[in-house]
This record gives C-alpha cells, sequence and structure tokens, in this order.
C-alpha cells in the first residue's frame, strides 16, 4: 500500500486538516496516510524542515512527503515535486527543501497540474493533494511538472568552532522540553578528539560528560546526549529541561575541550 506523509501547519481544531485529508482519500482511496506533525508553528520553515528532515528516511523507499507549510503560491515560492533519495517530496519552494536535503535532490519538477479556482486560497487540498496522489499511485514525475534547475536556498546558522571551543545554538525544543542544538554528533567528534569537555549554556549552568540514555541520571537531575536525530540535546530526566533550565530557541550554548 502506498505511503503518503503529511507535515503541515495546519494544527488540529480546524477544518482544514480535515480538508487536506478528505481530499487525498477522495483521489486515491486506498492510500496510507501517516501524520508526521500538524503542530508546525504557523510558517515555521526550519521547525518543519527538521522534523522532516531526521523522520522521513525511517519510511520506505517511494514514500511520498507532502509539506504544507507557506503554500501560497507567488513567482518567489512556486510548487516543486522532487526526488530524493528515493523518496518523493511536494511542497512549496520557500527554502524548505534545502533545509531537509544534503545533497542535490535526483530530479526537480516544477509542478504545472492546472489549479481550480474554487481552491485558490487553499492550493493544498487541490494541487499539492493531486501531485503528491499521482506519484504515490506510482505515476511519473516528468508527468505532473517540467524540471528545474535547482531550489530555493535557505542556510541555517552553522555551530562555530575553534581549536579548543565549539559555540552552538538552541535550534528545537521538542514535546518533553529537550532542547536540541545545532551540534551534530559527528561534528562534536570532529572536534573533541576523545578530549574531556564542559558544556555551558544559560544561568552558568554546566555538564560534563555525555549519557546514552535519559534515565542515566537520577530524576531531576540535567544531562546532554545525543538523540535520535544525532543532535546535541540537553534535556533533564523526566523533567522540563527548556522551562527549567531558562534555554530558548536562539540561545547560545558553548563546549570547551580540555
Amino acid at each position: 500500500m502506498a505511503i503518503l506523509t503529511l507535515t503541515t501547519d495546519l494544527g488540529d481544531k480546524d477544518i482544514y486538516q480535515a480538508v487536506l485529508k478528505g481530499s487525498i482519500l477522495r483521489v486515491l482511496p486506498t492510500v496510507n496516510i501517516v501524520d508526521i506533525t500538524h503542530s508546525v508553528a504557523a510558517f515555521n520553515i526550519q521547525q518543519a524542515a527538521f522534523i522532516l528532515k531526521n523522520s522521513f528516511y525511517y519510511f520506505p523507499e517511494e514514500t511520498v512527503h507532502l509539506i504544507g507549510i507557506d503554500t501560497v503560491y507567488s513567482d518567489e515560492n512556486k510548487f516543486l515535486a522532487i526526488r530524493y533519495r528515493k523518496h518523493f517530496f511536494v511542497g512549496a519552494d520557500n527554502g524548505i527543501f534545502s533545509l531537509i536535503f544534503d545533497e542535490e535532490p535526483e530530479a526537480i519538477m516544477e509542478i504545472n497540474i492546472m489549479q481550480d479556482l474554487k481552491f485558490l486560497h487553499f492550493p493544498l487540498s487541490d494541487i499539492f493533494v493531486k501531485a503528491a496522489c499521482h506519484l504515490a499511485n506510482g505515476g511519473l514525475l516528468e508527468e505532473i511538472g517540467e524540471p528545474v534547475a535547482g531550489i530555493e536556498k535557505r542556510m541555517l546558522l552553522q555551530p562555530a568552532v575553534e581549536r579548543n571551543q565549539i559555540r552552538g545554538m538552541v535550534i528545537y525544543i521538542d514535546s518533553f522540553q529537550n532542547v536540541i542544538t545545532n551540534i551534530t554528533k559527528d561534528f562534536f567528534n570532529r572536534v573533541q578528539q576523545g578530549r574531556r569537555f564542559i558544556l555551558y549554556f544559560k544561568r552558568n549552568e554546566t555538564i560534563t560528560h555525555l549519557s546514552w540514555h535519559y534515565n542515566e541520571v537520577p530524576e531531576g537531575e540535567k544531562l546532554c546526549l545525543f538523540g535520535i536525530s544525532d543532535h546535541l540535546e540537553i534535556a533533564i530526566n523526566k523533567g522540563n529541561a527548556s522551562g527549567l533550565l531558562g534555554l530558548n530557541l536562539g540561545d547560545s550554548v558553548i563546549i570547551d575541550f580540555q
């Protein structure tokens, strides 16, 4: 059975999510719809990209990922269907793809499906649905669009490094209030080279060793680890790290190596 995932900022209290799913099932009743999330903050491309980037490869190849973030059409915000690492992505060319992909996609098509005027204000349930269902049903990219040379670029701030220090920042706070930074495991290991470290963050708090899991410290104690996203996390065992430690999006973290 074909799989179609949804990543949107539609929330759960309005009609929009129901309209989207109903539109999909009218076109392709047999598709398996999987909600990645509908709780992205409105128009927050970086948040949506982080979630999808760190989850899509757990799905089988040929899965279609529909992205419903900032989908109002403009000359600068075209609608694309993309093949990347044997997955398909359908979304607006607003910079989100450049935050998800680590290398150039295998194919990029600007979708040329005609807009139904009654859905002019909500193309997500029209053009996006038709394109995604076409791909989920085994259709070819070339049948729904024209090739384009590239995607809109948007850059994330990367951690800065000196010989004995990494300066990073908070890029995501999950539902458990774990604080996720832009320091990846690979980046950390390349700089650390086996040395001891001290992690500094807000309120003069420090952590001096990596944990393998959250329960490695007593309840209520802080820790850091590399979570499922392979990004450095600051957490409190069964506690609210963001609130209790005063860490918010954009805050700085510093790692000194000894």
